[in-house]
């Protein structure tokens, strides 16, 4: 069988500095998890005492608090800088963007709409920078603008860093068939973009691919989206231990890609106990 890594797979610009950032850091705590990646979680904890806090109420004046890739709200935010001066911002930057772009559009007088998952920890911290959250619409496919009244003529859009570009595009083309004035704002990040067009190839060759990643991050959920449309043995797993020998019975070429929070330690595993099925 033989076995072939995506072009583009792994860690992203964001998670990089992130991960830099804490290990600088030892003896700290990230407001909720740094990343999508238990392994790499604790693997901080293991080896620089990085600890996780999952409230603002278990912050202590001395503490030295970072924050996760994907942002805070604003007012969390606030708060967490009134209790210690020792705070450390590893948000991604290319989250900050669709942060700053929902302040000035909602000062502006834009209706905000967002694509993306309202309980994903980013999509939260998007959305607490809007003027009126009321006027805040998130959607994930476009049949969700049939429910959406918006208070201003005027609409902005920007998207969650991890989101499909096609999916985005067919919203943001439903909006400006209907409305005079939409602002589309593409903030997918470039890592991204290239990540899924890569697993895209690769599944359209495979016939058994694996997808590394954790199970609640978005971006490596939708690469397991991208890869079932081509090649219907798509396995989404967090490490090698998930790993089945019977997946490989009778397969010619097995496919691999990982998602942005996915450290390249955990990816050899694997790769590594699948050459061992062979």
């Amino acid at each position: 069988m033989k076995i072939e890594l995506a072009s583009n797979y792994g860690f992203c610009f964001g998670v990089k500095r992130a991960i830099e950032i804490a290990q600088k850091h030892e003896n700290s705590a990230t407001m909720g998890p740094l990343i999508h990646n238990e392994d790499e979680i604790n693997r901080l904890k293991k080896d620089f005492r990085v600890g996780l806090y999952s409230s603002l109420s278990d912050v202590k004046p001395n503490d030295t608090v970072i924050i996760r890739t994907h942002g805070i709200p604003k007012n969390d935010l606030k708060e967490l800088r009134k209790t210690t001066k020792k705070v450390i911002n590893a948000t991604c930057p290319f989250v900050t963007t669709p942060q700053n772009i929902v302040k000035n559009m909602s000062k502006e007088g834009y209706s905000i709409l967002v694509f993306g998952d309202k309980e994903h920890p980013e999509v939260k911290g998007v959305i607490s920078y809007a003027d009126d959250l009321d006027d805040v619409h998130i959607v994930l496919c476009v049949k969700d603008l049939d429910n959406i009244k918006f208070k201003n003529k005027k609409i902005a859009c920007v998207a969650q860093t991890t989101k499909k570009k096609e999916t985005y595009l067919e919203i943001v083309n439903s909006l400006i068939l209907k409305n005079k004035e939409v602002r589309v704002f593409n903030t997918i990040c470039d890592a991204t973009f290239e990540n899924q067009d890569a697993a895209r190839d690769i599944s359209k060759k495979a016939d058994v691919m694996i997808v590394i990643g954790g199970k609640s991050s978005s971006n490596t959920k939708q690469l397991h989206s991208i890869c079932l449309e081509n090649c219907p043995d798509s396995y989404l797993i967090e490490n090698e231990e998930e790993l089945e020998e019977k997946w490989f019975i009778n397969k010619e070429f097995c496919g691999i890609t990982a998602g942005a929070s996915t450290p390249d330690w955990v990816i050899q595993k694997v790769l590594s106990k699948i050459k061992s099925f062979t």
